[in-house]
């Protein structure tokens, strides 16, 4: 999942970027409203939070122009201004939740969480695919009867390869939605990943589940379809 976190406090901003990663969340920061707006408009996020009291253009007024430009992502208001009317002007901008500061972070996780199940494309707490079982709330994954244990960028790009079962994703796609703006689109950093993925998922089982289509991209699936290897 890829997140836009809108907040000019630098040390705050390292906070939640940092435990969000921690938790195998891509993170973009923007500093001020423009930026954020900017970002929005030629990135793809699964989620964004946006800071009320920011420059240029506060949190209010970037959550009413995303919802008028037609960002449908779900949007959570992250300020430290506690009244009801600053709640209630904030969910009619277009918010779909609101959090004041300071905050517990496992507060943040799971209204996250909630917010995630509750948009379009519905991510399910268990995904799975033939004897591959992802619980996408406490990142536990195990094959069969082997526990699976992965580094947080790991689960990442498999929760994502297994959102997309059956589908080919290609490297833009992954790039995008698991890796944020600092990655080298020339680097060859996924490629490491899918191969310390296919050790970890498919080695030492009857079949494997992560194909390559080559020149195209990969596609997770519990038959292999000629795609490669």
């Amino acid at each position: 999942m890829r997140v836009l976190l809108l907040e000019d406090e630098p040390r705050v901003a390292r906070f939640i970027a940092r435990g969000l990663r921690e938790q195998s969340y891509a993170v973009d920061i923007a500093g001020d409203g423009e930026e954020a707006l900017y970002q929005a408009s030629i990135n793809d996020y699964d989620l964004l939070i946006l800071d009320v009291m920011v420059p240029v253009k506060d949190g209010f007024q970037v959550c009413r122009e995303m919802r008028a430009q037609g960002v449908k992502q779900p949007m959570l208001m992250l300020t430290a201004r506690d009244s009801i009317d600053d709640c209630i002007r904030g969910l009619d901008c277009g918010a779909d939740d609101y959090i004041c500061k300071p905050f517990d972070f496992k507060e943040l996780l799971a209204r996250m969480r909630a917010l995630l199940r509750r948009a379009k494309d519905v991510r399910p707490e268990i995904l799975r695919i033939a004897d591959l079982t992802i619980n996408t709330a406490s990142h536990a994954v195990s094959r069969g009867q082997r526990d699976i244990s992965l580094t947080a960028k790991e689960y990442s790009l498999l929760e994502f390869f297994t959102l997309k079962a059956g589908q080919l994703v290609s490297r833009a796609q992954i790039a995008e939605h698991v890796w944020d703006d600092n990655f080298d689109p020339f680097s060859n950093v996924i490629d490491v990943y899918v191969r310390r993925l296919r050790k970890k998922v498919d080695e030492g089982f009857g079949r494997p589940l992560i194909h390559t289509r080559r020149g195209e991209g990969y596609i997770l699936r519990a038959e292999p379809g000629g795609d490669g290897v």
